[in-house]
């Protein structure tokens, strides 16, 4: 080995030619190049080190992402509440439609009447468990 670099060039694993500079200027550019190269090789490896910074930056982005989110779903609960209210509305509409006159007056005067309505109520409740009670016995 007569070339004091080709022995490192080997250990290294570098691809680059063997310097063979025809002068000062091709040497100067030579050093520029592998200079640049460096530096660019240096800062690569320095933001894969930083490991504090990407974190920070990959957190920063899930925090928007997740805000994001956020206002998807609110909007999306929010167009599904007026939906179902909005349907709602209209079976409360279509079903006071459906229902006779008399028995909405019934249904306005137990609402004027809270206790008798309870009480009615009541005995319903009884009934149907005596009712119950007693084929469970076996009686059909």
């Amino acid at each position: 080995m007569t070339d004091a670099t080709s022995g490192d060039r080997a250990r290294t694993g570098s691809t680059a030619q063997p310097t063979g500079a025809k002068g000062p200027d091709e040497l100067r550019r030579q050093i520029e190049q592998t200079r640049s190269q460096l530096g660019d090789t240096v800062e690569e490896l320095a933001g894969k080190a930083d490991v504090k910074g990407r974190a920070k930056a990959r957190a920063a982005d899930l925090r928007d992402r997740a805000g994001a989110m956020t206002v998807q779903l609110r909007s999306s609960a929010a167009q599904a509440g007026h939906t179902v209210q909005g349907k709602a509305g209209r079976a409360g509409h279509s079903a006071e439609e459906r229902v006779p006159d008399r028995a909405r007056g019934a249904v306005r005067a137990g609402l004027g009447h809270p206790r008798v309505l309870l009480a009615a109520g009541a005995a319903c409740a009884l009934a149907t468990a005596g009712v119950l009670a007693y084929r469970h016995q076996g009686h059909r």
